[in-house]
């Protein structure tokens, strides 16, 4: 597996970086609570990296502007998840909820969209979101993406935006999502992708690290992360570059479908022939 170590690897460092990434993204649900856009995953969501515009530019609805407008996310992965009538949807870091509350229109009544995240005033923000768009069919869930308050193979489909980058743990962020996943389940996730060149002050920038940059794989890094947490079929397409040493990516993945064994007493088919003749 390719060398996943970084500077929030210790169990110390690791909080650390939570604690940060959280007094951040505090700060940002306070902004847009009290009615202005909020901050971004960087300064650079005034360029149309991050946030709001890249809904827009998608067409993706579903989201009041509130949730739309405080998003601190480099994509859009509802866009590519592909969602169907009454399946289960857990988002990754689901901030104000704007991706929960799409899925959740997506899923229909008949299927579920859940947000988990870290942050109380993020989640405050998110259900009020909710409650204002008239959305019931959504749940939002204080927990750390390292170690998902829910049951094995719970959900169908697992999107995040612009989120697992900021773990100090990725590999066990993916194998999590794995195990949640139903067999046959879904990975469609935004996230950003860092360049095999990226220097070593960016990596150690703890700015850079809440804002997307620092704390991100590149993509072999991300593919041998994926395999070992038992994702397979990864695809990796960049969306738009979002630093000098990193991109916006869609990644998707998947896991794999368990094949039920033969009911006891049934005649095993030879796949050579469609008799099951010799």
């Amino acid at each position: 597996m390719a060398e996943l170590e970084n500077h929030c690897c210790t169990p110390a460092a690791q909080q650390t970086c939570r604690e940060s990434v959280r007094e951040k993204y505090a700060a940002a649900a306070r902004t847009a609570a009290a009615g202005a856009a909020g901050g971004c995953c960087s300064p650079a969501d005034e360029t149309g990296v991050f946030g709001a515009a890249l809904y827009a530019e998608t067409g993706e609805r579903g989201a009041p502007d509130a949730a739309v407008n405080a998003s601190l996310g480099c994509g859009v992965p509802t866009a590519v998840a592909d969602l169907h009538e009454g399946e289960v949807v857990l988002d990754l870091g689901s901030g104000a909820g704007a991706d929960v509350l799409i899925s959740a229109r997506r899923v229909g009544r008949t299927g579920r969209a859940i947000g988990i995240d870290m942050t109380d005033e993020m989640l405050e923000l998110a259900r009020a979101n909710a409650a204002q768009a008239g959305v019931e069919n959504v749940e939002f869930v204080k927990g750390y993406l390292e170690d998902l308050p829910l049951p094995d193979a719970s959900v169908d489909v697992v999107i995040s935006n612009c989120v697992i980058n900021l773990s100090g743990d990725k590999p066990k962020v993916l194998a999590e999502a794995a195990r949640v996943l139903k067999p046959g389940g879904r990975f469609a996730v935004s996230d950003v992708i860092a360049d095999p060149d990226m220097d070593e002050a960016t990596k150690a920038d703890m700015a850079a690290w809440t804002g997307c940059i620092a704390g991100a794989l590149t993509e072999p890094e991300f593919r041998d992360a994926l395999a070992a947490a038992g994702l397979k079929d990864a695809e990796f397409r960049e969306t738009h570059r979002v630093h000098a040493h990193a991109g916006a990516a869609i990644i998707r993945a998947r896991k794999p479908a368990v094949l039920r064994p033969p009911a006891v007493g049934a005649v095993a088919l030879d796949v050579r022939s469609p008799t099951g003749r010799q």
